[in-house]
C-alpha cells in the first residue's frame, strides 16, 4: 500500500493522522506543506487541484484522496481493522466518537490557524487576545473531556477504557495545542495524566511536531 501523506509539522490535524498511521503500522511518504511560507503552500494551484479545500492533511492512498483527519483516521480503520481505534460495542464506539469529535468539531475550529490569523490580520487583535480566545475555547472543551475520561477511563491513562482508541489521537494534538497558548492545564488533572502517559508511547511519540522532517 503506496501512502502519501500532506502534512505540516505544526498542524495539530496533521499530528492526529501520524498517530493513527504508527498505531496501524502503517508506513508513508511525508510530503509537507508549509502553511506560512509565500502565504501558504496549502494554498498553490497544484495542491488546490488535488485537495479544493487547500487544508492538510490528505492522504493518497494508491491514488484515492482522504481529506478531513477524521475521514482519514476512519478510512484507516476500516482498510486496517487491528488494532483498532474504535474497541467495544456500539455505545463504547459512540462514546469514543463524540470524545474525538468534541476536539475535532467543538475545540479546533475556533483556534486552528485560519481563525487566528482573520483575528490578528482583519480584526487587528493584538497576540494576547488572540491567545486568549484560543485558550477560552479549548478550556470549555477541555472541561467536558475531563468529566468524559472521569466516566470512561478504566485506567486513568487512556480517554475511554484501558486502550489507545480514536479519542487518545484526537486528544494529545489539541493538549499541543493548548500549551501553545499557554492554557494552565492544572485544572484538568484526569486529562493531563492522560496526555502525560500518551507521550510515552512509541506511535504517538513518533508522531510528536518536533521530530517531523519539516520541523523549525
Amino acid at each position: 500500500m503506496a501512502m502519501k501523506l500532506y502534512t505540516y509539522w505544526r498542524s495539530s490535524a496533521a499530528f492526529r493522522v501520524r498517530i493513527a498511521l504508527n498505531l496501524k503500522g502503517l508506513e508513508y511518504q511525508s510530503v509537507p506543506k508549509h502553511l506560512l511560507r509565500d502565504g501558504g503552500e496549502q494554498r498553490a494551484r497544484d495542491y488546490l487541484a488535488l485537495n479544493p479545500q487547500g487544508l492538510v492533511p490528505a492522504l493518497d492512498h494508491d491514488g484515492t484522496l482522504v481529506t478531513q483527519s477524521l475521514a482519514i483516521c476512519e478510512y484507516l480503520e476500516e482498510i486496517q481493522p487491528e488494532p483498532g481505534l474504535l474497541p467495544g460495542n456500539a455505545a463504547e464506539r459512540a462514546q469514543i466518537r463524540a470524545m474525538a469529535l468534541a476536539v475535532a468539531c467543538d475545540i479546533h475550529p475556533l483556534n486552528n490557524l485560519r481563525v487566528l490569523q482573520y483575528l490578528r490580520g482583519e480584526l487587528k487583535q493584538p497576540d494576547a487576545a488572540v491567545n486568549g480566545w484560543a485558550r477560552h475555547w479549548i478550556a470549555g472543551g477541555f472541561q467536558a473531556l475531563e468529566q468524559w475520561i472521569g466516566r470512561y477511563s478504566t485506567d486513568g491513562r487512556h480517554c475511554h477504557g484501558p486502550g489507545a482508541t480514536l479519542a487518545d489521537v484526537f486528544l494529545l494534538p489539541q493538549v499541543f495545542n493548548a500549551r501553545r497558548v499557554e492554557l494552565d492545564l492544572a485544572p484538568f488533572p484526569r486529562l493531563a495524566a492522560v496526555a502525560a502517559h500518551l507521550e510515552t508511547l512509541p506511535a504517538f511519540a513518533a508522531a510528536r511536531p518536533a521530530v517531523q522532517p519539516d520541523a523549525e
